[in-house]
């Protein structure tokens, strides 16, 4: 999540660090400000204009930047407010409603068109460098993969500048599918994996300003990193991410908000499928036990209508089967919190209680199918009318 963004009038001094790229895509911008306004109102259909101009990755890529960039307007009002807990989807409705935004809104909307145009790409949170020091104030912005190489892109940064708490509007081409290399002079990703270096940039070497010579370092192989991220839950994601993260060390402001951020989502997802899955041992436990209620009600009249011996037998494996399967879901849930223990302890408490209910009509029912039918009568007695 951002906290704040990025000053916008940092370009001004930026610039003459990257240099103003000479724009060859005029004819690709000027297509794209020709879009019909009946084809902005979703990414969806952004992208189709963007698919049936454009063939190459490059163009498309183009278009997504020019587009992004020249129509949401930086939010000033609200560039020192925290990010809203909304979900990707609301940001970029958000964004394209009000033509409004800030970092995560501008990132949210690039990232989006650049996937429903092929494209493979990333939302990358970190903190910048401004006027030659260190802002320690989370910002957003993309990496796209172009012919199999990644490439930076800042659509925040490359739409324009704030003056005097007024946002003029001037596309950058300097944040536009900038080297890695060149970029990392102002942005620096929480996560190294985005630096997409096979040296990555240290938190202390990006402040300091002077690199530590590459001997000292191990070799990191960013593509391999990428592509078994790309295999992980969103979980596992996070995991991976903070413990990077830590590895880097250079712990600031920025660094530890984020990471708090992180362990905050991790522990909220794993509670919340804590949560899932307990409602699934629930569930299960219920009609465990509401088949082991009908056996003890039947078993009270006597085993009355009576039914084959088999089907008996089969009575009491259903009921068997529904609540062992009911233990082993309870016995799979992950790391519980304190919040949540004592109500799984609850369950486990009476999961065991029912068990040995259960256990002991199975003895009985063995005992029962292996006497003869007058023996058999002698065996009944009065049980209460349901067990839970």
């Amino acid at each position: 999540m951002m906290k704040n963004v990025f000053f916008l009038f940092v370009l001004l001094t930026t610039c003459s660090v990257f240099g103003q790229a000479r724009n060859e895509y005029t004819a690709i911008d000027h297509m794209m400000a020709s879009i019909p306004a009946k084809d902005t109102q979703t990414t969806s259909a952004i992208a189709n204009y963007i698919n049936t101009h454009f063939s190459s990755d490059n163009d498309k890529i183009r278009a997504v930047f020019f587009w992004t960039a020249s129509n949401i307007s930086y939010d000033v009002p609200n560039m020192n407010s925290r990010e809203q807990k909304e979900t990707s989807e609301e940001k970029i409705n958000e964004a394209l409603q009000t033509r409004k935004g800030v970092c995560i809104h501008y990132a949210e909307v690039f990232h989006d068109l650049a996937q429903k145009v092929g494209i493979e790409s990333a939302i990358i949170g970190g903190y910048t460098k401004q006027q030659g020091g260190v802002n320690y104030v989370s910002h957003a912005w993309c990496g796209a993969k172009i012919n199999n190489k990644w490439y930076v892109f800042d659509p925040t940064w490359g739409s324009g500048f704030v003056n005097k708490k007024t946002y003029i509007r001037k596309i950058n081409n300097a944040f536009f599918k900038a080297e890695p290399w060149k970029i990392i002079a102002t942005h620096l990703p929480f996560d190294y994996m985005w630096q997409f270096l096979t040296y990555p940039v240290s938190p202390k070497e990006f402040v300091s300003g002077k690199p530590e010579n590459t001997t000292a370092k191990t070799a990191f192989d960013y593509e391999s990193a990428i592509t078994n991220y790309q295999t992980l839950s969103e979980t596992e994601q996070s995991v991976a991410t903070v413990a990077r993260i830590e590895q880097a060390g250079g712990k600031n402001s920025a660094i530890s908000e984020y990471l708090d951020v992180k362990k905050s989502q991790i522990n909220y997802t794993r509670q919340s499928k804590v949560i899932a899955d307990f409602n699934e041992v629930v569930k299960a436990y219920n009609e465990g036990v509401y088949e082991l209620n009908n056996f003890i009600q039947y078993r009270n009249r006597q085993f009355k209508p009576h039914v084959s011996d088999e089907a008996l037998k089969n009575m009491m494996a259903v009921t068997m089967t529904k609540l062992l399967y009911s233990q082993k879901l309870l016995n799979s849930i992950g790391f519980v919190d304190r919040t949540n223990m004592e109500t799984v302890n609850s369950m486990r408490k009476s999961m065991t209680e029912t068990m040995r209910e259960a256990n002991q009509q199975e003895v009985f029912v063995t005992k029962y199918l292996s006497k003869s039918k007058l023996v058999r009568k002698s065996m009944f007695y009065k049980l209460r009318t349901e067990y839970l």
